[in-house]
């Protein structure tokens, strides 16, 4: 790998550096949600964490993470007790934020070391793709939007996905990395999402003898599955054993939620929201009913039940339904042929289903279609085709995240940076396909990505410009909808793409 320049580490050296600039940026709320975990986890006995609500910032992620800022709040000590204090709510002295943002920053190590080795362990005619892809990851608006701005901790957990789907490429190291797939789960249950396409992959390929998928293959069946119990039994045991898992799931899954985010993700019901938003004012002339309870809480992601004024609403098992049902169909293929790609393939669409059909989906859930789709992306020219408009939709439906004048240029300017460099360098070096290319789906990609610039203008710049804070949600809405237009599209034409190859 020394011919490949720049290397992962002088990468990593150079995005570390940018980070550490953004330490002063703008924090969302769930700067306060992780300062409180720290605080509810170091002063309080584990029996409490999941019932303590002196904050309306409550602990909703699985026991391992708990456990994650339990070891961060041993540190924190040494910085700032005050930030540890549970009535300390809202605390945020600079010690407490430089210490919340190198905590993201050190963590991310395990990023660039998963990516490392996925370039390490890529074939030689591919090696040069495979490190274009990683330095992508690495230097990701995406990620430095979500974590180092908005703050999350989602580039090492990312990082041990990838690892994972690493450990997947070789027979000798298959256990390891389904074991770190259900190390991943006991940390964030949206993973979720991705978990069907293991089961199938894990269970052809590793349970099943390659010759008869009758024939089980008993002692790696009984190793993998024990593994998984004694991870799941670590995580939740302590909580099972106090009675406690009721209220743990709760926490986990808060189904009272409404069909849509406070922002809406860019997904299918973004569409049926902006659909029934237009059919307000048409309704009238159509003499179509309105309800009229429902105009002052139209899929605002509240808690409680979403409402359309003139579409139907949607139930849970709706969203439910059609996430199994597009998440079979790829699976049936996946059993066929286990292969690694197939699998990673799998992946990539059921992160798509789960954020296209999903219930109360957040947009920073696009990273679980954007970062295993980006180890395709140049397989060939197809799957760069594909890539394209969720590359270009995934990050712009972001930009709403960040709403302050500070921040302008980095979601802006970077953002657009990356998009036209990665998308440069993929389209030198994705292969001509072996198969024939779908003309509608490239030229839909071409039209997306012409009509983004302008509506990033308009929705960044333009919009307050002309109106000021009146009609605020236009730029939300436009930018929503147009993005899951992007979505939908690389979504539909990925899915030609996995079942055509």
């Amino acid at each position: 790998m020394a011919h490949l320049y720049p290397s992962i580490a002088q990468t990593a050296v150079i995005v570390t550096a940018l980070k550490v600039l953004l330490f002063p940026a703008y924090k969302s709320t769930d700067f306060e949600v992780h300062r409180n975990w720290l605080a509810i986890t170091h002063s309080l006995p584990v029996k409490i964490w999941y019932y303590e609500e002196t904050s309306e910032w409550t602990l909703d992620y699985p026991p391992f993470f708990a456990y994650f800022e339990w070891l961060l709040s041993q540190a924190a000590t040494y910085v700032d007790p005050a930030m540890l204090k549970v009535e300390n709510l809202k605390y945020d002295s600079w010690q407490t934020i430089c210490f919340q943002r190198a905590t993201v920053t050190v963590a991310d190590l395990a990023l660039a070391y998963a990516l490392y080795k996925y370039v390490q362990t890529s074939p030689a005619s591919s090696q040069k793709a495979s490190h274009a892809v990683a330095i992508s990851i690495l230097l990701s608006p995406a990620l430095l939007i979500i974590d180092h701005i908005h703050f999350q901790y989602n580039g090492f957990l990312y990082g041990i996905l990838v690892v994972s789907l690493v450990c997947l490429r070789k027979k000798s190291t298959m256990l390891i990395g389904g074991l770190l797939f259900a190390t991943l789960l006991c940390l964030k249950h949206i993973y979720l999402y991705l978990a069907p396409a293991y089961f199938v992959y894990l269970l052809r390929a590793h349970c099943l003898s390659q010759e008869s998928i009758l024939r089980i293959r008993v002692g790696n069946s009984v190793k993998l599955g024990s593994g998984i119990l004694a991870i799941f039994g670590t995580a939740f045991g302590p909580f099972w054993y106090w009675g406690q898992i009721d209220q743990v799931l709760s926490r986990l899954f808060p189904f009272s939620r409404g069909l849509c985010h406070s922002y809406w993700a860019p997904n299918v019901w973004a569409m049926y929201s902006f659909t029934d938003r237009v059919l307000l004012y048409v309704a009238p002339k159509m003499r179509l009913p309105v309800d009229q309870n429902a105009l002052n809480r139209v899929t605002r992601g509240l808690v409680g039940d979403s409402s359309f004024a003139v579409l139907p609403n949607i139930p849970p098992k709706m969203t439910f339904a059609l996430t199994v049902l597009f998440q079979m169909l790829c699976l049936v293929k996946l059993f066929l042929q286990p292969t690694w790609e197939q699998f990673v393939g799998a992946l990539t669409l059921c992160g798509y289903a789960s954020f296209l059909f999903g219930w109360h989906v957040h947009e920073k859930a696009i990273l679980l279609v954007i970062i295993p789709f980006s180890l395709l992306a140049l397989k060939d020219r197809r799957f760069l085709g594909a890539f394209r408009p969720l590359a270009v939709a995934g990050h712009v439906s972001l930009f709403p995240l960040l709403f302050t004048a500070a921040e302008f240029p980095v979601k802006t300017v970077y953002t657009i940076f990356w998009l036209v460099l990665f998308l440069l360098v993929f389209d030198h070096l994705a292969p001509v396909s072996s198969q024939a290319r779908v003309f509608v789906l490239d030229r839909f990609s071409l039209l997306y990505i012409t009509i983004s610039i302008p509506l990033i203008i308009y929705c960044s710049l333009i919009h307050e410009l002309v109106f000021g804070e009146t009609y605020e949600f236009i730029p939300l809405m436009f930018t929503s909808s147009y993005s899951a237009v992007g979505v939908l599209g690389s979504w539909i034409g990925f899915s030609v793409v996995y079942f055509t190859s």
